[in-house]
């Protein structure tokens, strides 16, 4: 079988290079740290890719040093756009778009909480509401306990919702 030789217009790219040790710890610590937050694994990669590299990287470049697919690294850059933990620059004479980490925690924090937790609680209003309507009005075994449950969720929400404000504050003081 012959190997089929790849024809570019004008010269051929350049190969990305290796990761260095610090580059890959810094990939798998925050890989690791998405997949505490229950995210996609490609999502750490790429912010620790990024925080370890001096220069903003375009997408090709993620995606050659991490081995990642055009579809993940997109959606996986959009959504590190949108909690505002990456930003894009504009590089001279280049089309591309490149990226780089943003380094304020506070301003991490902040939209992450508003990107993955506030949704929850905010939804967590109706959720109650329906489970409150759901409860049975007897006083039998089951409905006493039915309502100690809805009891605890309710306290629980409440809790939540105190404490979100004190984590955006803390996360402020770094």
């Amino acid at each position: 079988m012959a190997v089929k030789e790849k024809y570019y217009l004008g010269a051929p790219p350049v190969p990305e290079p290796e990761l260095d040790e610090f580059q890959r710890e810094c990939v798998e610590i925050f890989q690791r740290a998405a997949a505490a937050f229950s995210l996609a694994p490609s999502v750490g990669q790429i912010y620790g890719l990024l925080f370890a590299n001096e220069e903003p990287l375009s997408m090709d470049q993620i995606m050659a040093r991490l081995g990642t697919s055009r579809g993940g690294t997109h959606q996986s850059l959009r959504w590190l756009r949108q909690i505002g933990a990456v930003e894009r620059h504009v590089m001279p004479g280049q089309r591309k778009e490149f990226f780089a980490a943003v380094l304020n925690l506070r301003k991490l924090a902040g939209a992450f909480v508003a990107a993955r937790i506030n949704p929850h609680i905010e939804s967590g209003h109706e959720h109650l509401e329906r489970l409150r309507a759901s409860l049975p009005s007897g006083n039998d075994d089951k409905a006493q306990f039915q309502h100690q449950r809805y009891d605890q969720m309710e306290r629980w929400h409440r809790f939540l919702g105190d404490l979100l404000p004190f984590i955006q504050t803390l996360a402020g003081k770094f």
